[in-house]
């Protein structure tokens, strides 16, 4: 638009001043211009483009191919196309990078008309995570470099990795159970569907418990004693929030959670008990859901930014997956876990205040923590007082660190666990299905 600008306050200047070879020089200037316009247009629309993944779910360390086949298909041959097929940031920036990418995904290149051209790359899954892949970004323009014309093309992919699961090795956990239902030390309640034998009548005793083939027997009132309910499986109470993690040692630490998360989920699942997630973090799929892309670019910086997945999340809703039995549990757990990213929006404290009526009383409470304050212990305190069965996974690497964010919790009368590394989960794990 300057250069049109410029060339017509030109020729107008020629023609006031009457410069006749000015005025047939902007008269060609003016000429390229719009027939550069044109040309470029006429080249960006008449590109397509088709992306296919060979899988959209994947593990850590499997491999991703992806094909994007750009075609031409106008009269006109592109003198020259730079395209380049778009990752999140946070795929890429750290060491190694979440995906790593080998083959090229950037690519400058000529297509004639009818032509095409394709983008073979691969990733690899170094780490859990649900990942925009796409859109693919196309430039091109005039000889000149007069006019330029930038173009956002292809739906993009959203790739899940499932987290890391650490396996009982050397562990048989269904042989740790005995034939028949299993008894648990820690009882809430009395099963009224569960006769543990019988007992004289004492005042007091409702009509109900009375046994009356005994009470005719021995011509005295006696009563059933029943058995007391027993707590059975675990809800995963996993801290995302930002504040709570150390930016210094970000990823690894909130990793480390997640594949703890998963691997306590897939214990209590092979024992055959129910399992249950709640956390603070966010949602990635939700929140694309909720922001969608923009499709309306301008430069090519403006179509990075759009094309990309949004960085911050003011939502305050948990994402919890119901604790329950069933054969797709675990599976709905691992994918909860591989979309979960840190947030700002609830702490510990919210989180507990908001779910605590949707956890079941009948699960162990395993509270996964970076980090421990005053106020968390209190609210997974005023958890087991209310008739829960509390235990807390520190997440820290230091023993002093370890010592000092355990002291309010056992204040409270929760029991600690020392998630120090990769090493600590199969303990934690084994721990917990000796106690079931």
């Amino acid at each position: 638009m300057n250069w049109l600008v410029g060339a017509i306050l030109l020729l107008l200047l020629a023609l006031i001043l009457d410069f006749g070879l000015l005025a047939y020089a902007v008269y060609v200037l003016l000429g390229v211009l719009l027939v550069s316009r044109y040309l470029t247009r006429t080249w960006a629309e008449s590109l397509s483009a088709q992306r296919e993944c060979n899988r959209l779910t994947a593990n850590i360390g499997e491999t991703v191919a992806i094909v994007v086949t750009i075609k031409n298909l106008g009269r006109l041959p592109v003198p020259w196309l730079l395209l380049e097929d778009l990752l999140p940031r946070r795929a890429l920036i750290h060491d190694p990078p979440n995906l790593g990418v080998e083959g090229r995904r950037v690519k400058l290149s000529m297509l004639r008309s009818g032509g095409a051209k394709n983008l073979l790359y691969q990733l690899r899954c170094n780490r859990r995570g649900y990942y925009q892949l796409g859109p693919l970004i196309m430039e091109t323009g005039d000889l000149f470099g007069l006019h330029r014309r930038y173009r956002v093309v292809t739906d993009p992919h959203f790739l899940l990795v499932y987290p890391k699961v650490m396996p009982l090795e050397g562990y048989d956990v269904a042989s740790r159970r005995p034939i028949g239902e299993v008894r648990m030390s820690y009882r809430l309640y009395e099963d009224p569907t569960r006769i543990a034998g019988v007992r004289q009548y004492q005042v007091g005793d409702p009509l109900s418990r009375v046994h009356w083939k005994a009470t005719a027997r021995t011509a005295r009132l006696h009563c059933k004693v029943y058995e007391p309910s027993t707590v059975a499986g675990a809800t995963l109470l996993l801290d995302f929030h930002t504040a709570s993690h150390d930016p210094r040692h970000e990823p690894m630490r909130s990793e480390l959670a997640v594949t703890t998360a998963a691997s306590l989920a897939n214990a209590v699942y092979e024992m055959g008990q129910q399992v249950g997630l709640v956390t603070n973090g966010r949602d990635a799929a939700d929140r694309i859901r909720q922001e969608g892309w923009d499709y309306d670019i301008r430069t090519r910086d403006a179509a990075r930014r759009a094309a990309s997945m949004a960085e911050t999340s003011d939502r305050l809703r948990p994402v919890v997956v119901e604790t329950r039995r069933g054969p797709d549990q675990v599976m709905r757990i691992f994918e909860t876990l591989a979309r979960i990213e840190l947030t700002d929006g609830l702490n510990l404290t919210q989180l507990i205040g908001e779910t605590a009526n949707r956890m079941p009383r009948d699960a162990t409470v395993v509270a996964i923590l970076a980090s421990v304050s005053e106020q968390h212990a209190v609210a997974l305190g005023n958890l087991k007082r209310r008739g829960f069965a509390v235990t807390a996974v520190l997440n820290l690497f230091e023993e002093y660190d370890f010592a000092h964010a355990s002291g309010p919790l056992l204040a409270q009368g929760i029991e600690t666990r020392h998630l120090k590394d990769d090493a600590a989960i199969v303990t934690i794990c084994r721990r917990l299905a000796l106690r079931g």
